[in-house]
């Protein structure tokens, strides 16, 4: 034990390898620390705040623009521009959502809104999603400035607000309508990738044993199911009861399952992991992504809930809201179907598939706003995905990065539907508990932040320079 505080206490007085290091430390703490969730807290002032640390570390006020719609003056955003020498290539663009998922002070064991390192991790919420990525694009970009440095791709950076919050104003979204000629690029870099480990934190001895980059992903969509009647009261029963008929509808619905499908993207992932995996499944995953019809693969593949959803649209009920009295029969029945829906298919289409399943004109289904675009995932280019690899296999010896598509959405789906095609980057991993994301207690590994930082400059450099 004595020796190992001596040895800490030596490493303590090194000096430190990157000058910058306490810099990005700032601006990953202001960043967290700046409440940015919908109920309370202020996208624009995070926005501002980022927008002072680019601006001290040499930004052109021209270079800075900071954007927030009028009817969601709380709501805003920040574009940043570092030209790059070439007329001729395409911007990259560096996106970030700096909005967070609400957090309740009594329900966590710390305050959420208070960045704090224990036991080698940095707790907060947003600590990892996604403001470790926006903190980790603005050190970048001062970096740039800093160093004066002259990339031959111009490299743009767009903070955003709004990914966490359905149906609440989206900064990329609003950005991609009123302001595509700001964000146009090439490609954009996009959360959605990333590593896992084995279980154990770095520092306990783990190891980083898998890296993933995003390539396309599916669109989230609501549909309202609703059932009416002229209702009664109880004591006389009637066969059209809204609820038992609204129940039916479910019943069909929870015992369809969508077609299997692949991607060029899902395919490729099928068949890496399913490798790396072995077993009953890995074979399975094998098998199945070179014949989608053998039923005994697919079977074996959907005991696995996240490989089931990978593979098809799924969609399931998550509300009701049925009747108006205890001693009446029900005038109305409504439940909320959430769907997932697989590239290739419209919103309208897996509507009409749910009526079908239903099978009873008289149960309404109605897509509920906001209705999303339903691009088409981005093409496996190899001027992405190489360099990529590359950095991985440099970064953590004999780890594949593997394309993957998401089950959820992310704001590539705004951006790739504006012609920007965008990709989910590795670098920063996670523990396979989720490292509360969403929930209680969000962290992310020091060392996850401060590797992924290095990894994610150097990623960024290898498309700019």
């Amino acid at each position: 034990m004595i020796s190992a505080l001596l040895l800490a206490a030596a490493l303590a007085v090194q000096p430190d390898p990157d000058p910058d290091e306490a810099a990005f430390r700032e601006t990953y703490r202001t960043l967290v620390e700046t409440d940015t969730t919908l109920a309370h807290g202020d996208c624009t002032l995070a926005a501002a705040r980022m927008a002072d640390a680019l601006r001290a570390a040499g930004f052109a006020e021209d270079r800075l623009i900071s954007y927030a719609a009028p009817d969601h003056p709380r709501e805003g955003g920040l574009v940043a521009v570092w030209p790059g020498r070439s007329g001729k290539l395409k911007p990259l663009l560096l996106v970030a959502h700096i909005d967070v998922v609400e957090a309740k002070r009594e329900d966590w064991p710390r305050d959420p809104f208070a960045l704090s390192e224990q036991g080698g991790y940095f707790h907060a919420r947003g600590a990892f999603d996604d403001k470790a990525q926006a903190a980790i694009y603005v050190d970048a970009m001062a970096h740039l400035a800093r160093s004066h440095a002259r990339p031959k791709r111009t490299v743009k950076l767009a903070l955003t607000c709004g990914e966490e919050t359905n149906g609440a104003f989206n900064g990329a979204q609003w950005l991609a309508v009123n302001k595509r000629e700001l964000i146009d690029a090439a490609f954009a870099l996009n959360e959605g990738g990333g590593g896992r480990t084995d279980g154990k934190p770095l520092m306990a001895g783990g190891k980083v044993i898998a890296q993933t980059i995003q390539v396309g992903e599916k669109t989230f969509a609501n549909f309202r199911l609703e059932t009416r009647n002229r209702g009664g009261h109880s004591s006389a029963p009637r066969p059209d009861n809204a609820i038992y008929q609204l129940a039916h509808a479910l019943d069909r619905i929870e015992g369809y399952s969508f077609p299997v499908e692949f991607t060029p993207t899902t395919r490729a992932y099928f068949q890496a992991v399913g490798t790396a995996r072995g077993g009953a499944v890995g074979k399975a995953m094998i098998t199945l992504a070179a014949d989608p019809t053998d039923k005994t693969a697919l079977w074996q593949v959907d005991t696995d809930a996240f490989l089931h959803s990978n593979i098809r649209t799924t969609c399931v009920a998550t509300m009701l809201d049925a009747g108006h009295a205890p001693n009446a029969l029900p005038q109305r029945a409504r439940a909320t179907v959430n769907c997932r829906i697989f590239p290739g298919h419209s919103v309208d289409a897996i509507g009409h598939e749910l009526e079908r399943v239903i099978g009873d004109p008289e149960v309404g289904v109605t897509a509920l706003p906001p209705l999303r675009p339903t691009p088409p995932p981005p093409p496996l280019d190899p001027a992405v995905l190489d360099p990529a690899r590359r950095l991985v296999a440099k970064y953590w010896p004999g780890v594949a990065l593997v394309p993957a598509m998401a089950n959820g959405y992310t704001d590539a789906t705004f951006l790739t539907a504006a012609g920007i095609p965008t990709y989910g980057v590795p670098g920063l991993w996670g523990d396979p508990d989720g490292n509360g994301v969403h929930g209680l207690d969000e962290r992310i590994e020091v060392r996850s932040l401060l590797t992924g930082r290095r990894f994610l400059n150097d990623l960024i450099r290898a498309y700019a320079f």
